[in-house]
């Protein structure tokens, strides 16, 4: 009987291995939660052969039609965002439905961030998105490829 030496190689990108691209993510009468997982996922990297979890092997996203996102179920009136000012008896909250006014692009930026790891790797992916609520942007220099889902 005889053993077979060789092994699988575990494959790690290097900095050089990384090609960065910008996609385009129509968010239109999408529901949040599955945009922006498909968002997160183009972020970290995961939609490429060379993923490797520690690095950021992700694309650049852009995100167009925030303000026709779609929130399920009773969430655009009963979803709450919380923040904490630091001083004693700080809490804040705030309902989906007026951060949707005020700020669309808020209510997927939070979603994606939630979904990304809680380190600075999570902190360096979220300067890879950007949304606006409109379907105007202004990176049409780079050449964004549409992601259709």
């Amino acid at each position: 009987m005889s053993v077979n030496t060789t092994s699988n190689k575990t494959f790690s990108a290097k900095p050089t291995d990384i090609q960065k691209e910008w996609v385009i993510v129509d968010a239109a009468e999408k529901p949040l939660g599955r945009v922006s997982t498909e968002i997160a996922s183009i972020l970290k990297g995961k939609n490429k052969p060379e993923y490797t979890p520690h690095m950021d092997t992700g694309d650049n996203v852009v995100v167009i039609n925030a303000e026709k996102v779609v929130l399920t179920g009773n969430k655009l009136t009963q979803k709450e965002y919380f923040h904490h000012t630091g001083y004693p008896g700080g809490d804040r909250f705030t309902k989906a439905s007026d951060l949707m006014e005020k700020d669309p692009a808020k209510v997927i930026l939070k979603a994606v961030k939630g979904m990304l790891p809680k380190n600075r790797l999570g902190r360096k992916l979220m300067t890879n998105v950007r949304v606006y609520a409109g379907s105007v942007h202004p990176h049409t220099a780079q050449q964004p490829k549409k992601v259709e889902n």
